[in-house]
């Protein structure tokens, strides 16, 4: 990655919203799990969160991944307390269609910093990890009887 690269990737917008995220530790006693791990950069997220009637409360994670991954991870707390289970499945296929070019960029505060980022597909999973932990986190429907 050349350096005008770098500096457009890892913009002061991006590495502000990395460091926030101290804020919201991993919870061992929350209602709710999850891990996720990106196959292209190797970032790992573990995600812990209450529903409180049925909308995703208190969450806290620990993760090693990069600026973007973790930049990520501060746009999906914003975006994701609040939201019911549906809201955070829609949530996760408009950031993976967004990615993927078949959609447009989710509008929840921050967003604007991952869009260079989208240009590089190696990103994608960083990008994804709060999302794909949160969905391994919520309850399989009970199989059709």
């Amino acid at each position: 990655m050349s350096g005008d690269s770098a500096a457009r990737l890892y913009s002061t917008e991006i590495l502000a919203l990395a460091v926030s995220l101290a804020g919201h530790p991993y919870r061992e006693d929350a209602a709710l799990h999850g891990k996720a791990r990106s196959r292209t950069c190797g970032g790992t997220l573990d995600l812990s969160f209450d529903l409180e009637d049925g909308r995703i409360a208190k969450p806290g994670l620990r993760m090693s991944a990069c600026a973007i991954g973790q930049a990520s991870a501060a746009i999906f707390l914003n975006a994701a307390i609040g939201l019911d289970t549906a809201g955070l499945e829609a949530g996760r296929r408009a950031m993976t269609d967004w990615l993927a070019g078949e959609g447009v960029r989710p509008d929840w505060p921050g967003m604007a910093a991952l869009e260079p980022a989208r240009d590089y597909p190696s990103r994608h999973g960083a990008i994804l990890l709060p999302w794909n932990a949160a969905h391994d986190a919520l309850p399989s429907p009970a199989p059709a009887r």
